[in-house]
């Protein structure tokens, strides 16, 4: 993604924008992103009119942050405890970063606390089933050495159903259906990540390398 400056959404991939805008109308919202890097999903929602907030575990990705949103709250620190009060937020978003994090259910549960009651929420992870994965031709990212916990999609369900959460859908993680996805690595490899960012798209969701879980507080 785009490390650019400024409150527009524009830098923001044509798949994620989808996505975020499958969350509804967000003016006047507040939403906080977990580990929010430089705000590139943030940035997305501000030129909809939302208040941001974010929280990362990098220095730099805060002062970037700050310095894009001055009117957001940012705060360097992990998602297990959140520097906000309780029941402040009308959408939370963590994007690729719960695989990683070392305690999920404390972070989730701080996420719940503070979110409001009809708060919505919108989790990407990476799956287990991932078929690409299980035929033996991918080995997973590099960050599978910084901590990567790559569960399957039932046990993500799970997880987020013990930390109160209920799933209220699930999309595909579209980002290899673009050039810039297909065209990395050797010309002779294009003609197959072209063929397997097609499949992507038809594969069944257990099937896929990232899945949106879109859920809202289970309240029974």
């Amino acid at each position: 993604m785009s490390k650019t400056r400024g409150g527009g959404g524009g830098e923001l991939p044509w798949h994620c924008r989808m996505v975020a805008q499958r969350i509804g109308d967000v003016a006047g919202k507040e939403i906080l992103d977990i580990a929010c890097g430089t705000g590139e999903w943030l940035g997305f929602f501000r030129s909809r009119g939302a208040t941001v907030a974010g929280i990362d575990l990098s220095h730099k990705a805060i002062e970037i942050c700050t310095e894009r949103f001055q009117d957001g709250e940012f705060h360097c620190g992990p998602a297990e405890s959140l520097p906000f009060a309780d029941k402040r937020f009308d959408v939370i978003t963590c994007m690729g970063a719960l695989e990683h994090f070392l305690d999920k259910p404390r972070a989730l549960a701080e996420m719940r606390r503070v979110a409001k009651p009809e708060a919505v929420f919108l989790i990407l992870v990476p799956i287990a089933g991932f078929l690409t994965r299980r035929l033996g031709l991918y080995g997973g990212t590099h960050q599978v050495d910084a901590h990567e916990d790559v569960l399957e999609l039932e046990q993500w369900t799970q997880l987020l159903q013990e930390s109160g959460l209920k799933v209220l859908k699930r999309w595909r993680d579209l980002h290899p259906l673009s050039w810039s996805w297909i065209r990395q690595g050797s010309p002779f490899v294009w003609p197959f990540r072209a063929a397997q960012a097609l499949a992507l798209s038809l594969w069944p969701v257990r099937w896929q390398y990232q899945v949106y879980h879109f859920c809202k507080a289970d309240m029974a």
